[in-house]
């Protein structure tokens, strides 16, 4: 049996750790989909953010184009008209915009044309440095070669010559081969691209009104332009923080400008449906520590269930063993008297006060055994009245005597004649009888049994000395629990049940005292067991 119960226990733990293995399996796996989903969603919100990127910089590229070209087609009107002519300056550069289009008129510095051919430059208004204009007649060339949009009919540069930013624009003029030949153009000042794209961007959706349902383009996110050099061009009023960003350019023939845009976090409500994926991590967490605490708590039960299991087992064995040698002695000697084989009187009565030692004995370790089944139930009671020590006390250790006798014990006593408490007499008795018990089992041979009292503020402390060798100090709060024996005691002769201190401190918590274990004597050992009790 004790075996199979072994085996059991192994079963169940090993079910116990792979149930907990299969949990925390789980808990990966299910942390492992909530990151990808989570990490979809946010590959997602960035795509949008590349999105509202690309509308922008499409946008504001629709802007520069709407701005650059009309006076770019009064130039060219000029040019067909008289292509002899000086080239009128900006202030006589005539040019009509749409309604709420940007007008560039205010901010073009000079006009221009060149011969792409020979790099013949004429300009008109403002005086160009020189360096300024080798700096076209070096850039203009390759730039309408890889960069000019023949389908736009324009093109822009950007440029720091001499470490002053200039802004161009030019249209490219095709001689009667049908090849680019003469550039007309006007330079900007950069400060009007702000305007300019602010006109283009501002209450403009980054994003499809079907996607945001109808939120304002201000809620949506935030917008920031700049140049090819990171020079902040415009920046809109409201910037929001959040890991959704995107970029795009506006384009190389716009000037080379690029567009970054940054979502608004709280719409990932609007466009993921269900919003971003909340994290699981804690509710996984707690799952999987509330799975290891409730199997650590199943496997520290098995655990105390085997170790009760061998406690009991050790109890039982104890018990037949100590019930055993009295009934054995009872027996014999009883044989001895009925058969009539005793040869004097002395031995009848020696016989006899076996007889009686060994049924005191067993009366004891029954009425042990009683009140431990009474406790397991739960059905305990004790009847306190005022009872005085010293008379209770004699009269435990007269009965006491002939086992005491057995093992050359002697008893004495020191109980104040006037120490009343109110408690079960019956329950005293059983304590200073297990008290006594313990005392003689464990102790010497020969020794002396001290038991004594005292009264101190309203407490009665009734202590009983042994000569024995002694408790442990680790050892002295186990010694109270059910079953439980000194690992000297379990493989020695000296029979057990290991409830006899456990019956006590139970009886003691009933009468609202306790109990504990002192040294007797610090400097020759022993055991001083005290009770302490109201008075």
């Amino acid at each position: 049996m004790t075996r199979f119960r072994v085996r059991r226990g192994q079963v169940v733990a090993v079910l116990l750790l792979l149930a907990f293995g299969v949990a925390a399996a789980l808990a990966i796996q299910a942390y492992g989909t909530a990151r990808y989903h989570r990490a979809q969603a946010d590959r997602v919100l960035r795509d949008y953010a590349k999105l509202a990127a690309s509308r922008v910089a499409l946008q504001s590229a629709r802007g520069i184009y709407f701005a650059v070209v009309p006076p770019l087609k009064a130039l060219q009107h000029a040019q067909e008209r008289a292509p002899h002519n000086p080239l009128p300056e900006p202030k006589d550069l005539h040019f009509d915009t749409m309604e709420h289009e940007f007008s560039l008129a205010p901010y073009i510095r000079f006009t221009f044309r060149m011969d792409l051919k020979t790099g013949a430059l004429t300009t008109s208004g403002q005086t160009l440095p020189k360096r300024v204009q080798r700096w076209l007649v070096d850039t203009l060339p390759r730039h309408t070669l890889t960069v000019y949009d023949t389908s736009w009919h324009m093109g822009t540069v950007l440029g720091q010559p001499g470490g002053d930013r200039r802004y161009i624009a030019y249209t490219v003029l095709r001689d009667s081969d049908g090849v680019l030949r003469t550039a007309l153009g006007f330079e900007a000042k950069p400060a009007a691209l702000r305007p300019l794209v602010a006109e283009a961007t501002e209450k403009f959706a980054l994003l499809p009104r079907p996607l945001t349902g109808g939120v304002q383009y201000d809620s949506m996110g935030s917008i920031i332009i700049t140049d090819r050099y990171g020079v902040e061009i415009y920046r809109s009023a409201v910037q929001y923080t959040s890991p959704f960003t995107g970029s795009d350019t506006v384009g190389t023939d716009m000037g080379d400008l690029y567009a970054q845009t940054t979502l608004r976090a709280s719409m990932a409500d609007k466009l993921i449906i269900g919003g971003l994926p909340r994290s699981r991590l804690p509710l996984i967490l707690g799952l999987l520590g509330l799975t290891a605490a409730l199997i650590g708590t199943a496997l520290l039960q098995l655990r105390r269930e085997s170790q009760l299991t061998r406690l009991r087992t050790d109890f039982i064995s104890g018990v037949s063993h100590e019930l055993r040698t009295p009934l054995a002695q009872i027996r014999m000697f009883s044989e001895t008297l009925t058969l009539g084989r005793v040869r004097s009187d002395e031995e009848r009565r020696r016989s006899l006060a076996i007889i009686d030692q060994e049924a005191r004995r067993l009366t004891h370790l029954v009425e042990n055994l009683l009140h431990f089944s009474r406790s397991e139930r739960q059905t305990t009671h004790i009847t306190p009245e005022p009872t005085a020590l010293a008379p209770l006390v004699q009269e435990v250790l007269d009965g006491f005597a002939p086992l005491a006798a057995a093992r050359g014990a002697t008893l004495t006593a020191a109980v104040p004649e006037d120490l009343v408490v109110p408690a079960d007499p019956g329950a005293v008795r059983q304590m200073l009888l297990n008290l006594l018990d313990n005392a003689v089992k464990y102790g010497p041979a020969g020794q002396e049994i001290r038991v004594g009292a005292t009264r101190d503020n309203g407490i009665a402390r009734l202590w009983v000395d042994d000569g024995g060798p002694g408790i442990p100090s680790a050892d002295r709060e186990r010694v109270w629990e059910r079953f439980w024996r000194l690992e000297r005691d379990r493989g020695s002769s000296v029979a057990g049940s290991g409830i006899g201190l456990a019956v006590v401190r139970e009886l003691a918590f009933l009468h609202h005292g306790r109990a504990w274990i002192d040294d007797a004597n610090p400097a020759a050992g022993g055991t001083r067991v005290v009770i302490e009790l109201p008075a």
